[in-house]
């Protein structure tokens, strides 16, 4: 009985879902539009929760809050009924990850997922089998209730879109290592629930002219590294290339020029751990940004926008069985002892050769400033071939240590690794360990504000080995589990996004105790007189450095520095490795 009564229930809901449909318009506000507006944020709300209410493939689920006091949705796309429990669902599906909406004026992935969610359920293109689509409509909420129709000073249409910047006024695709809003945070809750094999992060570029509506900005794959790499560079990408050709949609990589014309050629974007898909790198997810042109109309970049998306879903369809055995080899393509490769740059050496769909462009004098500015010439198009520099070398790297010990207090540092699922070992005692120690020995600072913080760079450091004794709550992280990249770009003052260089640990970079000259230069005459090796160090300094003989301040500075009375903490990195 009271499985026939279950069963009323399921048939009851299923016949109420079916009757919504007579109910229910499914067209766009895209649409209606003839291809010249965009949902608001309650509009692209409401059509998912619509689309819930209607289809049983369909479920919405709030997750976590932004800085906007609005959470996120994620909606997700499962033709098996099944609904979003998706530890089960990753064992027989690919899951593809799509985030709309980062920047809320480049709406186009907004309005092209809609329909593309739409058009599965419908039957007007063919639904996937073994892929589970995952959609997070607008992330950046706050800049889409912040709508206007002039700041995308470059841009050709919409009528009305968002503000790129946040409630907060952050970039957020700035924001993924830093972690420094809540939509950030939400994110992270996000994805590594989710997991996903593929992402896709939809944009508007704002670079050069030429001929092309789409362009792609894969994750660089020499980063990404491995065969999982490899298989992005030349299997993902190309099929991508060859599908889209076929539907008479040119598309080309990202253009990566500032005032200037491309045929003399570009680099291919480097993605650090601060940008979507350098984050999802991270945790080994095949990433890519798409960036339609921004001179193109916008019913055109939508449609182009859905076009990709579709060829990405049967990429993933396709390649299913393959992209997991790749995933999961990757995990264990770094350990604990070999090199990782922190920081990168173009290698000179390779390149490869684009037939480049272009505009022809000159710089003439300007009429307003009476500088030479950058002209295109629409009527002049070309195709020519292109360097293209997508190969990056490694700059520097570090030996993988098996373990980083963190003390308790800093815990700015151990809530994000805690919510990028990082084990972490309370120590249950106090413990002696012998550890490489880290002193920052050099660092450079940006003199401008960027996302909130004024960034370290070129930072160096000085090795040594210590024996310290930690307190028990403090903790102890080996290297050993998914979360290893993460851990080494964050925790490694010299990874470009660490989050030393995002200023987490500037309060080491302050001296807080010094003393009055007129009580330490008899000390350090003391300390001279005790130390006859340090008098000759100091006897040679004050001889060849200029600068130094004529500071006396410096003098009793440096003195002070090499006496017992220095503190410690100074410039002491206060996460230590175990070898």
């Amino acid at each position: 009985m009271k499985k026939l009564i279950i069963l009323l229930l399921v048939l009851a809901s299923c016949t109420e879902k079916n009757n919504n449909l007579k109910d229910i318009d499914f067209t766009t506000v895209f649409e209606k539009s003839d291809g010249t507006e965009t949902a608001t944020y309650n509009e692209t709300i409401k059509f998912y929760k619509d689309l819930a209410n209607s289809y049983s493939e369909i479920s919405i689920r709030e997750m976590g809050e932004t800085d906007s006091g609005k959470p996120l949705h994620i909606v997700t796309l499962n033709m098996e009924n099944s609904g979003d429990d998706f530890d089960k669902l990753r064992v027989n599906n690919r899951i593809l990850l799509i985030n709309n909406g980062i920047h809320p004026g480049e709406s186009d992935g907004i309005d092209a997922t809609m329909m593309l969610y739409r058009d599965i359920l419908q039957g007007k293109i063919e639904a996937p089998k073994h892929t589970v689509l995952v959609t997070i409509p607008i992330y950046n909420i706050g800049g889409s209730l912040n709508r206007n129709s002039d700041t995308r000073t470059n841009q050709n249409g919409p009528k009305e879109y968002g503000f790129r910047g946040n409630a907060r006024n952050y970039d957020l695709n700035r924001d993924f290592i830093k972690c420094d809003t809540k939509n950030a945070k939400a994110f992270a809750e996000i994805f590594h629930m989710v997991q996903p094999d593929v992402f896709i992060d939809n944009h508007v570029s704002n670079g050069a002219d030429y001929q092309y509506t789409l362009t792609h900005l894969f994750t660089q794959h020499n980063k990404l590294g491995g065969n999982l790499g490899a298989y992005l560079h030349l299997e993902m990408m190309p099929k991508l290339e060859q599908k889209l050709a076929k539907k008479k949609w040119d598309i080309t990589p990202y253009v990566n020029v500032f005032n200037r014309t491309p045929e003399s050629g570009f680099s291919q974007f480097l993605d650090s751990p601060r940008y979507s898909t350098g984050y999802t790198t991270l945790f080994n997810t095949l990433g890519m940004m798409v960036e339609t042109h921004m001179l193109k109309p916008y019913k055109q970049r939508v449609e182009g926008t859905y076009e990709l998306m579709k060829s990405m879903i049967e990429i993933t369809e396709e390649d299913s069985k393959k992209i997991a055995k790749l995933k999961s080899a990757q995990q264990s393509k770094w350990k604990p002892g070999d090199t990782y490769p922190l920081s990168w740059s173009v290698d000179t050496t390779k390149f490869s050769t684009l037939k480049f769909k272009g505009f022809e462009g000159e710089m003439i004098p300007s009429e307003l400033t009476g500088a030479q500015r950058l002209k295109y010439d629409r009527n002049k198009p070309f195709t020519k071939d292109v360097t293209y520099q997508n190969y990056f070398k490694s700059t520097d790297s570090i030996t993988i240590p098996k373990a980083y010990v963190i003390p308790q207090g800093w815990y700015n540092v151990t809530d994000l690794l805690k919510l990028n699922k990082v084990e972490l070992i309370h120590l249950e005692k106090d413990t002696t360990l012998t550890v490489e120690s880290y002193k920052i020995d050099d660092y450079k600072t940006r003199t401008s504000p960027y996302e909130g913080h004024y960034l370290h760079y070129d930072t160096k450091v000085k090795t040594s080995k210590q024996k310290i004794t930690f307190r028990q709550g403090d903790y102890l992280v080996k290297t050993d589990q998914k979360a290893l990249r993460y851990l080494i770009e964050t925790l490694e003052p010299t990874a470009p996004d660490s989050f030393f260089n995002w200023n987490f640990f500037d309060t080491i970079l302050q001296q807080k105790e010094g003393f009055s000259p007129y009580v330490w230069e008899d000390r350090a005459k003391q300390l001279l007189r005790e130390n006859p090796k340090l008098q000759i160090e100091y006897n040679i300094k004050i001889s060849y450095d200029e600068e130094f003989a004529n500071n006396w301040y410096a003098q009793l500075d440096w003195l002070h520095k090499k006496s017992k009375h220095y503190e410690k903490s100074h410039l002491q990195y206060p996460i230590y490795r175990i070898k």
